[in-house]
């Protein structure tokens, strides 16, 4: 903790620039930023001292919907994140003003999922909690004002975002900062999961919690495993981006929900819980059996499913070998599978309305066989990602944004400072 007066004075002086920059690439317009935050705290809650904390939302560049069924993933923390200044309470209860909400005040003394809160931010922030009581570590209440530059609808994870960062505010506060980053991962997939309702996987907590460009493997989920990259996609001449297309993610919980349903449906019929040992031999084998006890979908999106996994391994490889331009065909392939055999592009109940459908084919012309894209994230709606020459940047931001609408286009950083403490705050 340290006393908002004091910390004003150092970002004034630029001497948490080398924090700002580690996170964001840059400390213009994020000092401004922390100010700003800091005072709006010290006004909301009358308070004197604080301490910051951020969590990165994440991109996914490999590994479309393999996390739930204990596949692989590539994936990353960027420079989009969500950010607190928080301050401990003696009193049980937590209470969150976010921007552009009401305040949330959470009465810790019932941590049992609320069914009216279902599908709710304060469902989040009690699991979040409950998980912490179960894996024995200390919480108490604080209060906390947040900004988060990772929208939501951007299949960025804001959600998982604010999950992780709700968690390094407890670790930080109460915890000496000392629990581990695949635990606090951990205990808000359990939140979203169990409070909120949603069946994620474990991919969007595990990016947000260690940030870098991370490979990751969830055989065990208990002990998912972590290797981090050191690639720099714009030292290769290329730039990361995410294209909101605009789409509406109202009612599409089910949608989402349906593709890890289907698949464990899929491996059920072969005798798994899950598809992550099932062969694409196996499956071709007794494909009539899975089409049908489980249906047609089930089938595709299992197929799916083996083949990113396998691709996650191919992708790995070819950036150990130094082969960008065999990376950047299977981010093509995977982006085609996931149209083709997962079908998570469109909703096909209207089929009329296909925003990531039209941004996908719209990019492929503007990149004229050069780079990548594929959908990104859940799908459904929301965004693509990108990998654009840096030469066509530009023109691909322009073509994106005349078609979806200005700042449709959103370049990414990858920020390899995981999820946690900023400054010196503690």
């Amino acid at each position: 903790m340290k006393e908002i007066a004091a910390v004003i004075k150092e970002i004034e002086s630029g001497r948490w620039d080398p924090s700002l920059v580690d996170l964001y690439g840059t400390a213009e317009g994020q000092r401004e930023r922390y100010i700003a935050l800091a005072k709006h705290f010290e006004t909301i809650y009358q308070e004197k001292t604080a301490a910051f904390f951020s969590a990165p939302g994440r991109t996914e560049i490999g590994g479309n919907h393999t996390d739930h069924n204990h596949g692989r993933v590539l994936a990353a923390g960027i420079d989009l994140d969500t950010l607190a200044a928080a301050a401990p309470v003696e009193d049980p209860y937590i209470s969150i003003r976010s921007e552009g909400y009401p305040e949330m005040k959470i009465d810790l003394s019932r941590l049992d999922p609320v069914p009216e809160e279902r599908e709710t931010a304060p469902a989040v922030v009690r699991g979040v909690v409950r998980g912490f009581v179960d894996r024995g570590y200390r919480v108490d209440g604080f209060k906390a004002v947040m900004t988060s530059r990772v929208l939501r609808g951007s299949g960025l994870s804001s959600s998982a975002s604010f999950e992780v960062l709700l968690g390094t505010i407890l670790s930080g506060l109460y915890n000496g900062g000392a629990v581990d980053l695949t635990e606090i991962a951990q205990t808000a997939q359990f939140a979203e999961n169990v409070f909120y309702g949603k069946p994620c996987g474990l991919m969007d907590q595990m990016a947000c919690a260690h940030a870098g460009l991370v490979a990751i493997d969830f055989a065990d989920p208990e002990r998912p495993r972590l290797e981090r990259l050191q690639i720099r996609f714009d030292s290769l001449g290329y730039q990361l981006m995410v294209v909101n297309t605009r789409g509406d993610h109202a009612d599409l919980s089910g949608h989402y929900a349906d593709i890890p349903r289907e698949m464990k449906a899929a491996a059920a019929v072969l005798g798994r819980q899950v598809l992550r040992d099932v062969t694409l031999e196996e499956l071709h084998r007794r494909a009539g059996e899975v089409r049908k006890a489980a249906g047609d979908r089930a089938f595709l999106r299992a197929y799916h499913f083996i083949q990113e996994n396998r691709r996650v391994e191919e992708q790995l490889a070819a950036l150990e070998h130094d082969d960008f331009s065999r990376f950047l065909d299977l981010v093509n392939r995977s982006g085609r599978s996931s149209f083709q055999y997962l079908q998570n592009v469109f909703v096909a109940e209207t089929p009329q309305t296909q925003e990531m459908a039209v941004g996908l084919a719209a990019a492929e012309a503007l990149l004229e066989g050069r780079g990548a894209v594929r959908v990104h994230g859940g799908g459904f709606a929301g965004t693509i990602l990108a990998l654009v020459p840096m030469d066509a940047s530009s023109r691909f931001e322009a073509g994106m944004n005349s078609l979806f609408g200005e700042g449709a286009v959103q370049p990414l950083i990858i920020r390899n400072r995981p999820a946690g403490p900023v400054g010196e705050a503690i």
